[in-house]
């Protein structure tokens, strides 16, 4: 019986996942992201001082070094200034160069964990953040329109497009247990709960090989498992108790596949959408997948949606988190606040109807 159950599931994670692929063109046509707050401006006229914060593991990263140089030096700039990322420090002192550089422009070339990084380097500091897609989920670049397979474009929009305003958001990280803190940054979704598990257990050669689809099978795997009880807080309310699975904690809402997760989380509304899950049983999560993968409007007890500046999780037990898809360790409180406004992004000029 259980192995019925778990094909069943598997069954309907493909379909969601080949359904999503399949309507990316009409989701795109449908769903446009405008700014909320302004639309987006072209720089300040002039030659422009480029810093570029380079992930050189990541497939393409020589070739956009060069496309990158050359760039430059067609528009008659000086030549941009790389800073290569290590697994010992992943972008933050590489960020902190470029600023002491004196950059115009940051360029993060890598995948999303590098461009959070020099996110959470460049907020407040009205530098602006240019994006090169070169990992596998790519998603702040999704969700600001740009092409991620045509890195000529996105290095053509980081150099020379116009730029906008956008949200990020931080999260505390306390373990009780252990006694550690942290705070980062993310610009799309954070989780706490099965997602961030998933995120963690993915297979790193399934990744290479098919992308973004390898998070269907470790989903697949990690299903089966108890509610654990925590309580919510949003905005300094009351708490409420609850018995979840998972937490999601969204600044937009568009992730790989053309999967429009969250389609009323904007990127410049100044406000968090959470999404708290909580199905009992393998057809509460086929039920969630159909209400995501249809666009169905009717509520669902198992998958409640939330808006909030900020939200304050508490667990008796630690739980996985994760960042914008990089794991961020276990938790027992979670504390995820809105920054509106607060990093300035390279995005392609808007379309006129």
């Amino acid at each position: 019986m259980n192995d019925w159950i778990l094909y069943v599931i598997l069954a309907g994670g493909v379909a969601f996942a080949v359904s999503s692929w399949w309507g990316v063109r009409r989701l795109k046509a449908r769903h446009i992201r405008s700014a909320v707050r302004e639309d987006s401006h072209k720089p300040v006229p002039g030659d422009q001082r480029v810093a570029v914060i380079l992930n050189p593991v990541k497939n393409n990263a020589a070739v956009a070094r060069q496309a990158i140089i050359e760039a430059c030096d067609l528009a008659g700039w000086d030549a941009p200034k790389f800073f290569e990322t290590t697994v010992e420090d992943p972008g933050y002192g590489q960020s902190r160069q470029a600023l002491a550089y004196g950059a115009d422009v940051v360029l993060a070339c890598g995948g999303d964990g590098t461009v959070r990084v020099v996110a959470e380097s460049l907020a407040h500091k009205n530098v602006a953040m240019g994006l090169v897609p070169l990992g596998t989920g790519n998603l702040l670049a999704r969700n600001v329109d740009l092409d991620v397979t045509n890195l000529a474009d996105c290095i053509q929009t980081a150099l020379f497009g116009h730029q906008r305003y956008i949200d990020t958001a931080t999260m505390g990280i306390e373990n009780d247990t252990t006694g550690t803190t942290e705070e980062h940054t993310f610009l799309v979704i954070a989780g706490m709960g099965l997602d961030a598990e998933v995120v963690g257990d993915t297979k790193e050669d399934l990744k290479k090989s098919v992308g973004w689809l390898a998070y269907t099978e470790a989903g697949v795997r990690h299903l089966p498992g108890r509610r654990k009880r925590v309580t919510i807080t949003m905005d300094d309310q009351p708490e409420q108790a609850r018995k979840i699975r998972s937490v999601l904690f969204a600044n937009c809402g568009l992730i790989p596949g053309g999967i429009d997760f969250i389609p009323q989380a904007m990127i410049d509304d100044g406000m968090l959408d959470i999404v708290v899950m909580s199905p009992r049983s393998a057809f509460g999560w086929l039920a969630m997948y159909a209400k995501i993968l249809f666009k169905h409007n009717r509520n669902l007890p198992m998958m409640s949606f939330y808006r909030s500046g900020k939200v304050v999780i508490r667990s008796q037990e630690p739980m996985a988190t994760q960042l914008d898809g990089d794991p961020s360790g276990e938790a027992t409180t979670v504390t995820v606040q809105v920054e509106p406004g607060s990093l300035l992004v390279r995005v392609p000029k808007a379309k006129t109807a």
